[in-house]
């Protein structure tokens, strides 16, 4: 009798557990761009070439909970979702990068080029359609940037602050 309630017990925490990997969160699939140029993290002296797209990261928009920390975020602060590779498995959690948008870059409308820091709260996951060079941000990164959301995407740089 003990077996088997100690049996239950165990599929019981197994099922928990399978659930809750399978309702772990990934940002919103960034939208398909073309980017000729990707260097991996550690290899390039002036910040890492990236696509940076828009995402909601409150509750009801595209994606889950925030990965770093199982929360929603308001679309009002500086945070960014990373492609798989550069959120390293959760180590750049918590961190702050700093985006500058490229010279050539600056389809969404804006000022001179400028650069804002943001946190990182998130993955954009790549095994999931999330291409391997997104930064994923909130509108309030494209303001502080003076840009558009409505372009979907600019080309820019970041590195870590």
């Amino acid at each position: 009798m003990a077996a088997a309630a100690a049996s239950t017990k165990i599929v019981a925490v197994v099922v928990a557990v399978l659930l809750a990997i399978l309702e772990m969160p990934s940002c919103a699939v960034a939208r398909r761009h073309h980017h000729d140029h990707h260097d991996k993290p550690g290899h390039h002296d002036g910040g890492f070439p990236a696509v940076m797209t828009v995402n909601g990261f409150e509750k009801g928009e595209d994606g889950g909970p925030a990965a770093c920390d199982g929360h929603y975020h308001s679309d009002g602060e500086l945070i960014v979702a990373l492609s798989t590779e550069w959120f390293a498995g959760g180590r750049r959690c918590h961190r702050r990068i700093r985006i500058t948008p490229s010279e050539h870059g600056r389809r969404g409308g804006g000022g001179g080029r400028r650069a804002v820091e943001a946190t990182v709260v998130d993955e954009c996951d790549s095994r999931r359609g999330c291409k391997d060079d997104v930064v994923d941000s909130s509108p309030a990164v494209w303001r502080a940037l003076g840009l558009d959301t409505d372009s979907g995407e600019v080309s820019v740089t970041w590195s870590d602050v």
